[in-house]
């Protein structure tokens, strides 16, 4: 994709530049009412692509500022849910380990002797 995005831009460019050369011409900027600047059409051109250029790079930075906070925030929680899993894990085990104690203790002990009648009738 990147081949493909750095072909597309060098042509635009290449092309905005030709254009520019072919325009030479002096032409009037205004830039505010009372400020006027002559320069070439070529230098004006030239210089409102490199403010754009400047305006979509700055546009590019904010946006990958947003998702790398988005993804902290995203990374946070999960390693809180991890940590809240292992507890619920860790508890989990040790409830297992009560149960599996808790029935030795609560069934009375039968002789063996009745275990063994009981198994033959």
């Amino acid at each position: 994709m990147r081949p493909l995005n750095f072909l597309l831009i060098f042509t635009v460019c290449l092309a905005i530049a030709l254009f520019s050369i072919e325009n030479v011409q002096l032409s009037t900027i205004r830039i505010i009412p009372g400020v006027e600047l002559q320069a070439p059409l070529a230098i004006e051109l030239l210089l409102s692509l490199g403010v754009g250029a400047v305006i979509a790079w700055m546009f590019g930075l904010w946006n990958r500022l947003q998702q790398q906070l988005a993804y902290r925030k995203v990374s946070k929680e999960v390693q809180d849910k991890d940590k809240r899993i292992e507890a619920l894990r860790q508890e989990l085990e040790s409830y297992q380990a009560q149960l599996e104690e808790q029935p030795a203790q609560l069934l009375p002990e039968v002789p063996a002797e009745e275990v063994a009648e009981s198994s033959q009738s």
